[in-house]
């Protein structure tokens, strides 16, 4: 339990609050104890990894040896705990199930569910107050499932939350499109769980446009292609921003992380089977309801024909609604850490290496609070959970003391493979950026054929 705001603990005797108890918020867990640092993680969940497990059906594109944290692994290790085949590729469920719940048994009481953090200030100090703000601890604001508050008091906090919570719409200028919220009983913002009897039902014999470019969105398709080889009437149909050239599927044979780019290659074979329709080019405006169907709408006018369905896989956000009164220091387009921002920036990479980072990149103005794992990445693509395990290792050295440590690097990246995203990709002039560029000169329909060969890996991380 952590100390109560009037306690007269010194800072340096306060646990570290880690929220979320996800991939990243376990492993700065494991690296605080190890550097016998109390860490107190609050889930909102009411399991470990509660968010991983919503996409449970999902399969990663990164084996189990990419995804166990080291520190972690020690903390198992004494159990009896045997780490599975390093090469093999697990599924959201399986993290969950055989790695994360585990991890989380093992730091027991360290580990609060249902506990959904409301807030995060310095103790006595809103936003604005600059007076004897560096020396007072961190203030968390819990509100757990019973309905029971309590403040918590923390020598730091590292926001491990992620940004599943807070997809990114349809609307193609970041807003939802007009009757986007209107028609969510026809609008999903997950990858279908096609095994799910229920799910299975809404998509079978459907109409269902799927909106986005990625990962997420070349799952859905191999998905739905699939079901549309078992159930009639099943058609898909692809909406993108841009156009579609050799690029828009990523890495394919040249990506260091084989089973994304084995997801990239099922989408173009998807693609190239000629099954399915796909229209280009169009950026949604709005969402209009036809009887029990709904019309997509282009900024330009378009009007697509009647769907049943929509999955729309446009990205995620992050939530900074409950770091209000924190002092952070943000890049005003990716809304990631400033300093890290140019490191990540889909307006600048294309493809290659994100370089490794820890402390010194996810420092803020407000010292001793991190957003760390996706939510450091803020609306940008591509995040690993290596990165992560790097990311909290550096910072429980930092806390620690253990500056050198802290700034030394201890990974070497895969080359991520991907290519495109916003920003310039949108843009006429850089069609010939990474292999053929990612935009087509003029808004066109294609086909999209039915399931290509099964892969190890339909998912990421």
């Amino acid at each position: 339990m952590a100390a109560s705001t009037n306690s007269a603990l010194s800072t340096d005797q306060l646990p570290v609050v880690v929220i979320g108890a996800g991939p990243i918020g376990l492993a700065a867990a494991a690296h605080l104890v190890e550097r016998g640092i109390e860490p107190l993680v609050l889930e909102a969940g009411p399991t470990a990894g509660s968010a991983v497990r919503e996409w449970s059906h999902v399969r990663l594109f990164s084996t189990w040896g990419e995804v166990v944290d080291p520190a972690a692994e020690k903390l198992l290790a004494p159990t009896g705990w045997v780490r599975p085949d390093a090469s093999a590729y697990p599924t959201g469920g399986d993290w969950a199930e055989r790695y994360l719940q585990p991890l989380a048994d093992i730091l027991g009481d360290k580990v609060r569910y249902g506990a959904t953090v409301t807030g995060v200030a310095r103790a006595g100090r809103d936003r604005i107050v600059d007076a004897g703000r560096d020396e007072q601890p961190y203030t968390v604001h819990v509100r757990f499932a019973d309905g029971a508050e309590e403040r918590l008091t923390a020598r730091a906090v590292i926001d491990a939350s992620g940004t599943w919570s807070t997809p990114s719409p349809v609307g193609a200028n970041g807003l939802p499109a007009l009757g986007e919220k209107a028609a969510a009983d026809h609008i999903s913002y997950r990858v279908p769980d096609l095994n799910d009897p229920s799910v299975r039902a809404r998509y079978a014999g459907k109409r269902t446009a799927v909106v986005g470019s990625g990962a997420s969105a070349f799952t859905a398709l191999a998905l739905l292609a699939d079901l549309a080889g078992e159930e009639e009437g099943t058609h898909a149909v692809w909406i993108l921003r841009r156009g579609i050239s050799a690029s828009t599927y990523g890495g394919g044979e040249a990506d260091e992380l084989p089973a994304r780019g084995a997801l990239g290659l099922r989408a173009k074979a998807a693609v190239e089977a000629g099954h399915a329709s796909a229209v280009t080019g169009f950026r949604t405006q709005a969402v209009e309801r036809a009887d029990d169907r709904l019309v997509l709408v282009a900024e330009d006018g378009r009007r697509l024909d009647p769907v049943d369905e929509v999955i729309v896989l446009t990205g995620f956000r992050p939530d900074l609604s409950f770091l209000s009164e924190i002092r952070l220091g943000l890049d005003e387009r990716l809304q990631a850490p400033t300093a890290l921002a140019p490191l990540i920036d889909p307006n600048v990479h294309s493809c290659g290496t994100v370089y490794p980072h820890g402390v010194r990149e996810l420092s803020h103005p407000d010292q001793g609070v991190y957003l760390v794992g996706m939510k450091s990445y803020g609306r940008a693509p591509t995040f690993l959970a290596m990165t992560g395990f790097e990311q909290v290792r550096s910072i429980a050295a930092s806390i620690a003391g253990d500056q050198e440590a802290a700034e030394r690097v201890e990974l070497t990246l895969p080359e991520t493979g991907v290519c495109g995203g916003a920003g310039l990709f949108d843009e006429p002039e850089n069609a010939e950026q990474s292999g053929g560029g990612c935009c087509a000169p003029a808004p066109t329909t294609l086909q999209i054929g039915l399931g290509a060969p099964t892969t190890t890996a339909t998912g990421g991380c």
